[in-house]
């Protein structure tokens, strides 16, 4: 119950942010009151992977329907990076000030599943996926060669230089569509892209966010390594508890914390205002915040000078 403090603190504060991403995963608990093999979710929210100080919050629930998500974000107004999935894109249009953004690593894997089933590496070249994946690569080598602007030079490179290439690659798709079987893997690719356009080109508005989901993912990897290993969770209350305890040690791992010692350190300090009604204590134990021992960090990323 220590750590749910925590939690929730850092749920508040996740909303301060002007850009989040969002995924989510399968999960099977077995005393549910369901069938065996029944599909729970365990959705995550993270802060834009562009913000120093990162905060990763995983929640389960027993299923993927959109109102946990509208629940979870309801006081965020902001961009959310995720991937296609239409529960999203229902949360834009009934909550004011929310912007749904696309991911391209989406939209690139597409084409790259139409180039594994051909086994000729000579003749994928010849392929629409093989031009495709050349466009949208060059998409993200220019963007990557932005990283180190700030977000409204970023912005203004995008427009200047990057627009041109994601309208030329709208073009050429919308052009190629009618050429290949609509459910062959180029087909999908295809349809995949014009249906998400609106998504996928928000990121040349704003300069805080991403050209993809993909830090999410990655902060989603250690959990399904843990998944794959222990197989399911016995009850909701452990799955509940596990979606806290993995958000506090992906946030500490995220601002390059040592878990261990950071944990134990929070579960000392917790208990001791467990009656206080002010919460501004949590302020010191953030994984960003410079008073936490030395022996929590693994750089001195936040020292004060």
């Amino acid at each position: 119950r220590y750590l749910a403090v925590l939690y929730d603190y850092l749920h508040k504060l996740l909303y301060q942010y002007h850009v989040l991403q969002a995924d989510e995963t399968t999960v099977e608990v077995s005393k549910d009151g369901r069938a065996a093999g029944s599909k729970s979710y365990m959705w995550i929210y993270r802060t834009g992977k562009s913000y120093e100080e990162a905060i990763v919050l995983y929640e389960y629930q027993k299923d993927r329907k959109e109102d946990h998500p509208e629940e979870f974000l309801k006081d965020f107004q902001g961009v959310c990076v995720t991937d296609g999935y239409q529960a999203y894109h229902s949360l834009e249009e009934k909550t004011p000030g929310l912007t749904i953004a696309g991911c391209w690593a989406h939209a690139r894997r597409k084409y790259a599943d139409a180039q594994k089933a051909i086994k000729d590496e000579k003749e994928r070249k010849g392929t629409l996926a093989y031009d495709a994946l050349k466009q949208i690569g060059a998409i993200y080598k220019l963007d990557n060669d932005l990283a180190e602007l700030t977000p409204a030079q970023r912005q203004h490179r995008r427009q200047l230089e990057l627009k041109p290439l994601v309208d030329a690659y709208f073009v050429w798709v919308k052009k190629h569509q009618s050429e290949v079987l609509p459910k062959s893997q180029t087909g999908k690719a295809f349809a995949y892209s014009v249906n998400q356009e609106r998504y996928l080109r928000v990121f040349l508005e704003d300069g805080e966010v991403p050209l993809d989901n993909n830090a999410t993912e990655s902060t989603l990897r250690g959990f399904c390594i843990g998944r794959h290993n222990w197989k399911l969770i016995d009850t909701i209350r452990g799955a509940r508890s596990s979606a806290i305890i993995y958000s506090i040690t992906e946030t500490a791992k995220a601002n390059d914390l040592k878990v261990y010692e950071y944990v134990e350190y929070l579960l000392t300090e917790i208990p001791k205002h467990e009656d206080d009604t002010n919460r501004d204590f949590l302020e010191d134990l953030l994984p960003w915040s410079p008073n936490l021992p030395e022996q929590c960090r693994k750089s001195n990323k936040y020292e004060v000078k």
